[in-house]
C-alpha cells in the first residue's frame, strides 16, 4: 500500500510541476512556424537552389575541360 501512496505522491508531483511547460510551448510555436516555411522552401525553392548549384557545376566542368586542353 506505501508504494501507491509514494506513486500517488509522484504523479501529483509530476503533473504538478510546470517549470518545462514555457519551453516547450516556445518549442511548439517555433515548430508551428518553421514546418509550413520548410515545406515551401522545399517545394517552390529546392528547384531554384539546385539549378544554381548545378549551373556552378557546368561551369566549374567547363573551366576545368578549358585548362585540361590548353586553351
Amino acid at each position: 500500500m506505501k508504494d501507491k501512496a509514494t506513486m500517488t505522491n509522484l504523479l501529483k508531483r509530476v503533473h504538478g510541476d510546470e517549470r518545462g511547460a514555457v519551453s516547450l510551448e516556445t518549442i511548439l510555436i517555433i515548430g508551428a512556424i518553421a514546418l509550413p516555411v520548410l515545406i515551401f522552401l522545399i517545394k517552390y525553392g529546392w528547384p531554384r537552389i539546385k539549378d544554381y548549384f548545378n549551373q556552378g557545376l557546368d561551369d566549374l566542368q567547363e573551366g576545368s575541360d578549358a585548362a585540361a586542353s590548353g586553351a
